[in-house]
């Protein structure tokens, strides 16, 4: 009878589950790239299975050591991170931390950067000969070596090009992570989708830095730094809605999430998931709570599923 009870009280459930590009999530909350790490590193609060999935630390062909220190620094509702991609290489990736996370049950992102076009192709194809990676996320807020040092993701030639070889690489779907320090999102995301990308991640962070008033010294090493967290909530949730307008792509989206209302605020204006970043490091349960949230405002606003809601904010 318990059972029975069970089972008719699991029917009755809101639906959470999605699809971003042909990868089947049981939640729409993804662990963005960068500050998750590889899962291990928040044993003891939450099992990395629970999110919808996991994009793990950015990863390059070869090993990088990352800018000098000072790495972080915190700002006004946010922080600002110049860690350069350290990160042991694709190769150590696929050998020593993959097998762990899919033995798990974790869906895995691996999110790729590189220097040049080869670099990305190279890596695509190295991830498609393995097994156990759901899908790859571009990290393309990176300089062209070739291209004098311009940004792959403020281009849209550039965006097709790296897109395009990673697609002839593989058979996996393909998410590049859109740059918001662009003058026109919608140019490049357009340029993703016709260079074959399955969906889109949306956005990066934000160029800034800040300055040392004691030592009149800029406070990151790098003098430049990602600006993440609460204070770019505003610019993310303006550039889903105008990709979710013009782009038929699933979206990825994030910037400044850190409740179950902001989720809410982007799967209306057009996200199939969202990420979470910055805000994991002020509640390493912050994944769980955002999935019992959108829960409660489906349950308490008579929601069978999300696509009811997606998009429900765009004119």
């Amino acid at each position: 009878m318990k059972k029975e009870t069970s089972r008719r009280e699991a029917a009755l459930q809101p639906s959470i589950a999605v699809e971003l590009g042909g990868i089947k999530l049981k939640n729409p909350v993804v662990a963005a790239s960068g500050t998750f790490g590889y899962g291990s590193e928040y044993e003891g609060f939450i099992d990395p299975a629970e999110l919808g999935a996991v994009s793990v630390k950015g990863t390059t062909l070869e090993p990088r050591p990352g800018n000098p220190p000072r790495r972080i620094c915190e700002t006004a509702s946010g922080m600002l991170n110049s860690i350069g991609l350290e990160n042991p290489g694709i190769e150590v990736f696929l050998r020593d931390y993959l097998p762990g996370l899919n033995s798990r049950g974790v869906v895995v992102l691996a999110n790729i950067a590189g220097n040049s076009v080869e670099e990305y192709a190279r890596m695509a194809s190295l991830i498609n000969d393995s097994t156990g990676v759901a899908g790859i996320e571009m990290n393309i807020s990176c300089p062209n070596v070739k291209q004098g040092g311009l940004q792959f993701g403020t281009d849209p030639d550039m965006v097709y090009q790296v897109v395009k070889a990673v697609r002839e690489q593989t058979t996996l779907p393909v998410i590049p992570k859109l740059s918001p320090n662009v003058s026109d999102i919608v140019a490049i995301a357009r340029a993703a989708q016709a260079a074959g990308a399955d969906a889109l991640s949306m956005i990066n962070t934000l160029m800034g830095m800040a300055v040392d008033i004691k030592n009149r010294r800029p406070v990151l090493g790098n003098i430049f730094g990602g600006l993440s967290g609460p204070a770019i909530k505003p610019v993310a949730l303006r550039m889903v809605y105008q990709v979710y307008k013009e782009v038929d792509l699933p979206i990825l989206a994030g910037g400044g999430i850190i409740n179950g209302n902001d989720a809410l605020e982007f799967i209306m204006v057009g996200a199939t998931a969202v990420s979470i970043g910055t805000g994991i490091f002020l509640n390493p349960f912050l994944g769980r709570d955002i999935v019992q949230g959108i829960l409660r405002y489906m349950k308490e606003n008579g929601l069978k599923n999300l696509e009811q809601i997606r998009g429900v904010a765009v004119d």
